[in-house]
């Protein structure tokens, strides 16, 4: 398991859109609970909070 990288979790402050680029997503990958687009700029804490 030589060159293995560990995953790390995200932190909250950082926003969907910026997430969506540096993942390689496309917009609008992430949603909310009823199906429409979140917005770029909703932080990833906020979603995590919501999720709860």
């Amino acid at each position: 398991m030589k060159g293995r990288k560990n995953m790390r979790k995200t932190r909250s402050d950082c926003r969907v859109g910026i997430f969506e680029k540096k993942h390689g997503l496309p917009p609008g990958t992430i949603r909310n609970k009823n199906g429409r687009d979140t917005r770029s700029d909703k932080k990833i804490g906020t979603i995590r909070k919501e999720a709860k």
